[in-house]
């Protein structure tokens, strides 16, 4: 895959990066080199690799999923601006 001047210009707009004109070939020269990498990435052989969180092999902390405080509705929304029916009531945001 190959990176042109439109291209990066675009990616530059959608990052909210200004990029002159003239700084646009190198621009699209790095992402072409970036690209090139990532396709050297993809000939790795990792058959028999197992996925991982971390270099150091950990299990993750487990802990049953139980309810201990539950059943405070009205404590909770008692904090609330305006509360209509058990919920937070928002002002409406989009017309």
């Amino acid at each position: 895959m190959s990176i042109d001047l439109e291209t990066a210009a675009k990616v530059a707009k959608l990052a909210r990066i200004r990029v002159d004109e003239d700084a646009l070939p190198a621009l699209a020269q790095e992402f072409n080199t970036i690209l090139g990498f990532i396709e050297q990435l993809g000939e790795v052989d990792v058959t028999g690799v197992e996925p991982m969180t971390s270099v150091t092999p950990q299990r993750l902390k487990r802990r049953d999923d139980v309810v201990t405080e539950g059943d405070q509705q009205d404590k909770i929304l008692s904090n609330a601006p305006d509360a209509r029916e058990g919920f937070f009531a928002v002002p409406k945001v989009v017309e």
